[in-house]
């Protein structure tokens, strides 16, 4: 998947991103298992959305509106994961975040 679809080198950095956050922070257990769920959505989405465009175009391999549908549909599915994915993220390190950057401010 990381050698033909771009949008995973995107969560591939977003879920690096999360991890030194995370290690930085020094996450409680709890906050930790949040954050592993809201990775672990991202990725099935893309797994998934992925294995259905392939799916798709060997099905179809010319041009169809249903098909094209269907392929947004399973996009839309990525994008609801990582929006989900993103509010967890805020809500766990958020408050990190706020009290570095307060103390920084101070």
């Amino acid at each position: 998947m990381l050698k033909t679809q771009h949008n995973a080198w995107i969560h591939a950095m977003a879920t690096a991103a999360i991890a030194v956050l995370g290690v930085f922070f020094g996450l409680s257990d709890g906050e930790w298992c949040w954050l592993v769920l809201a990775v672990m959505a991202v990725w099935t989405a893309e797994a998934l959305n992925t294995a259905f465009e392939l799916l798709a175009d060997v099905a179809s391999p010319e041009f169809h509106p249903l098909v094209k549908q269907a392929k947004d549909v399973a996009a839309g599915a990525v994008l609801i994961a990582a929006i989900g994915s993103a509010v967890i993220g805020v809500l766990v390190l958020g408050p990190y975040v706020l009290r570095v950057l307060r103390e920084a401010l101070l």
